[in-house]
């Protein structure tokens, strides 16, 4: 029973859910904890396709007043949005954005143009190396998504668990809370830029 409380803390999953991955796992903690966040994960899939807009607007400025940030957070519900839990969420974030200055919130956000101009920055880098085109284009690839991952909110890794990204710190949150959750857009401000 202390096993099940304690996954049911730290998942936010249904007993009859944490009592399956126990079953699936031999009682073994960290294996149901997987075997949890698989199946959050999936049924994370479902919801995304749920309707998220009623939210929050949060607020946040760093100490001595030099960066501030204003971030729209989106649930399904005005219920879930007015949670001591969806709450801490969008401070997470927006104290993660304040830290991380990430530009856009997904890659879909990035403009093709901007793609396009880091493209072509990386073959010029790659083209004296002397390595195969096929070799230049997958260091092409690898450069662009380290670009995403400095660039894009949802592909950086959070700042207080840098091995997790933000769209998987985003995915366990929207689990225990039941709903969708979107970031739908922020602003980073910087004074003096």
């Amino acid at each position: 029973m202390e096993l099940l409380k304690e996954l049911r803390d730290l998942t936010g999953a249904g007993m009859m859910d944490i009592k399956a991955a126990l079953d699936e796992a031999g009682n073994d903690k960290e294996k149901a904890i997987d075997i949890l966040r698989k199946k959050g994960q999936s049924k994370m899939l479902k919801k995304s396709d749920r309707i998220a807009n009623e939210g929050l607007i949060e607020s946040y400025i760093h100490a001595g007043g030099k960066v501030g940030v204003l971030l729209e957070l989106n649930t399904e519900t005005d219920f879930v949005a007015r949670t001591d839990d969806f709450k801490n969420l969008a401070k997470e974030l927006a104290l993660h954005i304040a830290a991380a200055n990430p530009l856009y919130v997904t890659t879909a956000d990035v403009p093709n143009e901007v793609i396009e101009k880091e493209k072509e920055i990386y073959k010029e880098q790659a083209k004296d190396s002397g390595k195969p085109e096929a070799v230049v284009e997958k260091m092409i690839e690898g450069k662009l998504a380290k670009y995403f991952e400095e660039t894009c909110l949802m592909e950086q890794p959070f700042v207080k668990e840098p091995e997790k990204k933000i769209k998987d710190f985003i995915a366990e949150k929207a689990a225990k809370l039941g709903e969708n959750v979107v970031v739908r857009r922020f602003t980073r401000y910087h004074l003096g830029n």
